[in-house]
């Protein structure tokens, strides 16, 4: 068996061409666009990049976006203070403060500032909540948003329900609320961490893999039951054998040797990644028109 390639690039494309267009007919509808701000504190290099490259999908699909830089000394309360007026701006839709933080400033306290209606990373205990007791509409985490999406392409679009998921992780950003959707999907959601005894079997029960741990090819292809769809969510950087001084990105999946067992998989980079930033231009469109 050769496994279909679920293509994040392609797809988070179309999503944004969608987006765009809905962008266009909230305007025509309300005389507004919806607006993105950004909070970054800092200079880490990553987050710079992440902070640019969301900046400029906003944009792209037509939306307004503004991005605060704060130094890397700015106090709890300043940030807090920052927080609190793009609050109370109208023309900001959603809020999204970039992680991580300096170690000086309690994240939780900060996402918990956040007006959860504004709240596009989905992270705010009010979101959370409301995920994980299925009232929805709410504002879902991007990336587990993006594993559906493209979850969704593996089965052809076909129902979910009486499939068995594995999700390896269990963090907020990834893990809890992948599973959340998934139950919500009528899946039968076995979460898996560092302290589940025999894992390779549990996986090999599994319809639906979701790998979030973070460990570099830490899934072996023999894991994988055959047909099952595997969405791979782990960026490592390793080096490269093949080109020597250089480094990779891989996934927490041995792509090589779950393509041979799996319908269907997401490649790193290029599966999941793209559709995080999709996402969550999705969701700031969603914060508009929820609203209104």
């Amino acid at each position: 068996m050769s496994a279909r390639i679920l293509d994040g690039a392609a797809t988070a494309k179309a999503l944004r061409a969608e987006l765009a267009r809905e962008v266009i007919a909230y305007e025509a509808k309300h005389g507004a666009v919806p607006g993105l701000a950004v909070v970054l504190v800092g200079e880490d290099p990553a987050s710079q990049v992440y902070v640019r490259n969301k900046s400029r999908a906003a944009e792209e699909v037509g939306m307004k976006s503004w991005t605060h830089r704060l130094p890397a000394d700015t106090t709890q309360a300043l940030l807090l203070d920052t927080v609190e007026r793009l609050n109370r701006d109208p023309s900001v839709h959603g809020i999204l403060v970039q992680l991580p933080l300096p170690k000086a400033i309690d994240p939780q306290a900060v996402i918990a500032a956040i007006d959860p209606a504004k709240d596009v990373d989905g992270f705010h205990p009010v979101n959370a909540g409301k995920l994980a007791l299925g009232l929805m509409p709410c504002l879902v985490p991007c990336t587990p948003q993006g594993c559906m999406i493209l979850l969704r392409q593996g089965v052809g679009g076909g129902s979910l329900a009486g499939r068995k998921a594995i999700v390896l992780g269990r963090s907020n950003i990834v893990g809890k609320p992948i599973a959340q959707l998934l139950l919500q999907a009528d899946c039968t959601v076995t979460i898996a961490h560092s302290r589940t005894r025999d894992l390779a079997e549990e996986c090999r029960a599994a319809d639906i893999v979701v790998a979030a741990i973070g460990k570099p090819s830490f899934v072996k292809g023999d894991w994988i039951k055959p047909g099952a769809v595997v969405i791979d969510v782990g960026i490592n950087r390793i080096d490269d054998a093949a080109h020597s001084g250089k480094t990779k990105l891989v996934g927490d999946v041995d792509f090589a040797g779950a393509c041979e067992k799996a319908s269907a998989i997401t490649p790193v980079p290029g599966g999941v990644g793209p559709m995080t930033i999709a996402c969550l231009l999705k969701n700031t469109l969603q914060a508009a028109q929820l609203r209104g």
